[in-house]
């Protein structure tokens, strides 16, 4: 990781990742390249999408509905929850599963940075990041 510079942290960028790579966080949002996404991020191997993330008690598969259209399927979905780990309702869960999509949650920083490293890994994955609470 590089040295954090005044309003936020960043990261260096791999050059052998295809694809978009979170460069850091600015405020509540995310840095992808020269772009700031504040109110959510959609991230798959090959876009970033501004997300008008919901509340996590409100999130179901219709939110998500760009990152199950990915062909092919996603191996998971990997959740930020914001700042803190929130646990995404079973209904949630239980609706990817039945389109045989995973669901992996963990705080946005966390999820942030594993993309990173999943995708270093060459996996075909796709994340739904809501933004941090400051």
């Amino acid at each position: 990781m590089a040295s954090s510079p005044p309003g936020g942290i960043r990261f260096s960028r791999d050059r052998s990742i295809s694809g978009p790579v979170i460069g850091g966080f600015s405020g509540r949002g995310f840095r992808v390249d020269d772009a700031v996404f504040s109110t959510g991020l959609m991230l798959t191997p090959e876009a970033a999408l501004n997300w008008a993330a919901p509340a996590i008690a409100d999130l179901d598969d219709h939110a998500v509905a760009p990152l199950l259209a990915l062909q092919p399927q996603a191996e998971f979905l990997l959740l930020g929850t914001g700042a803190t780990l929130v646990r995404p309702s079973p209904a949630f869960v239980a609706a990817l599963d039945a389109r045989g999509m995973g669901c992996e949650a963990m705080d946005s920083r966390a999820a942030a940075r594993a993309w990173g490293v999943l995708r270093a890994e060459g996996r075909w994955i796709a994340a739904a990041l809501l933004p941090l609470d400051g």
